[in-house]
């Protein structure tokens, strides 16, 4: 449904780089008339005040956050009904489970852009928050099944480009199933397609992947995307000669991806060994800021918000800050933990029963093009750079992938078997020191017999 762009809207959000985003955002979604907000008590105010339309609030707050907020303006008689939107980095399904029992509208999962923040003020005015699985028609045509494998504007995500590249060339012919990509804008709408069935298999972040599942999402993972690949930028601002890096990180932000993300666990081991109290403003002291932001504008908000000490975020966008001069190496992933999961490949578990053969020819052909890859980085860089940046707006070039490709413990694609031990360690790690998502069965979640066959493994 079409919502009136002049409705007066009340963010709520601590954060002034994210008051900033949420008014270029929704500007571009067409919505100016803004009252802006600090926290959840700043926004009761402003909602007794001016008598908005709608609502938008981060959740991690000081003074009151913005599940505090919901429940205060739920148990008001004047603003019971009054449209509620959770625009935050709590992303994971138990956090939108406890939004809904709330009262909530809808939940706008950070980082987000025009068409998502609308997508959600559409569903606090109409349907709410459930959603609701769809059962997908799948078109065969001489025996191949359409198989639609979702993925971002990454290089970890290559070894789907390359593999649509060999098939586009002639060089590999599927027997089982044609190959569509869909590049999306961000995380959200996989997580959210892989959640309703409209996605039929995504490279996408482990942890997501994996809170999927604890809440009941019918998907399975048939292989590892790829290992290693992400890197952590310190802020130009860093001054040796008088500070520490725990002096110099302490009560700064630290950009991440996505919440459920091994960006976010990795740089919380980092800062927790310097001595520091990293998370997400709420119960907890903390002392250095997680924020969730777009991987493409980190370089940016560091380089004009001197409170970012740094960002981790898989490449390129890393190598383009530092040669850029917008930030220096702070580590690279692997060098925390050596041939590290990150992304790995979702896929529908109805598609998995239904045409096994077309499992075991992607993941098989997966499998021999990461290999393609590896043998040759420079025609891999530039494959990449017709993948990732086909309209050439993130101006990439294949001398910055070779450059990418060529660092210390760089990413890879060989040697790609789903190993059930690296995604406990991520899980346990997250739930026990974190206190992030649920402990699931990786037995269920994992399905190995395409990989098995792929790696001939008996």
């Amino acid at each position: 449904m079409a919502v009136d762009p002049n409705i007066k809207i009340v963010v709520a959000d601590d954060s002034g780089t994210m008051r900033i985003m949420f008014k270029q955002i929704l500007a571009k979604a067409g919505f100016s008339n803004l009252v802006m907000a600090v926290n959840g008590v700043d926004g009761l105010e402003k909602v007794k005040v001016e008598k908005p339309d709608l609502v938008i609030s981060d959740w991690n707050m000081p003074t009151l956050d913005g599940l505090g907020f919901l429940k205060e303006l739920r148990a008001s008689e004047a603003f019971k009904d009054l449209p509620f939107i959770m625009a935050t980095a709590q992303a994971d399904m138990g956090q939108q489970k406890a939004i809904l029992e709330a009262g909530g509208n809808a939940h706008c999962p950070k980082p987000f852009n025009e068409q998502e923040i609308t997508k959600a003020i559409e569903r606090a005015f109409s349907g709410g928050m459930k959603k609701q699985r769809i059962t997908k028609k799948r078109s065969i045509i001489g025996g191949r099944v359409e198989l639609n494998v979702a993925h971002i504007q990454i290089t970890d995500h290559l070894a789907l480009g390359a593999l649509k590249h060999r098939i586009n060339q002639g060089d590999v012919t599927p027997q089982h199933f044609d190959l569509s990509t869909s590049l999306m804008g961000g995380w959200n709408p996989i997580q959210e397609g892989l959640e309703s069935g409209e996605i039929d298999c995504a490279f996408v972040l482990a942890p997501i992947a994996m809170d999927l599942f604890a809440y009941d999402s019918p998907i399975q993972l048939v292989l590892f995307a790829h290992k290693n690949g992400s890197t952590f930028v310190r802020s130009r601002h860093y001054d040796y000669r008088f500070d520490s890096l725990q002096s110099f990180y302490k009560y700064k932000v630290v950009d991440i991806p996505h919440k459920m993300s091994v960006h976010h666990m990795l740089a919380h081991q980092f800062l927790k060994e310097l001595g520091l109290k990293p998370g997400v403003p709420g119960k907890k002291a903390i002392n250095v800021r997680f924020e969730v932001v777009p991987p493409i504008k980190m370089p940016g908000i560091m380089k004009e918000n001197e409170d970012v000490g740094g960002f981790m975020v898989a490449e390129p966008v890393a190598t383009k800050a530092i040669k850029g001069g917008i930030g220096n190496l702070e580590f690279y992933s692997a060098t925390r933990w050596e041939n590290h999961p990150c992304c790995i490949v979702a896929m529908q578990k109805d598609f998995i029963q239904k045409h096994p053969e077309a499992v075991q020819e992607f993941v098989s052909l997966l499998v021999d093009t990461g290999e393609f890859i590896e043998n040759d980085k420079a025609r891999a860089a530039n494959i990449a750079v017709k993948f990732l940046d086909p309209e050439g707006k993130m101006g990439l070039s294949s001398q910055v992938l070779q450059n990418v490709f060529s660092q210390p413990m760089a990413i890879c694609w060989d040697g790609l078997y789903p190993e059930a031990s690296d995604l406990d360690k991520i899980q346990r790690y997250m739930h026990d020191v974190m206190e992030i998502g649920k402990i699931i069965d990786l037995e269920n979640f994992i399905d190995p017999s395409f990989a098995n066959i792929a790696f001939n493994i008996n």
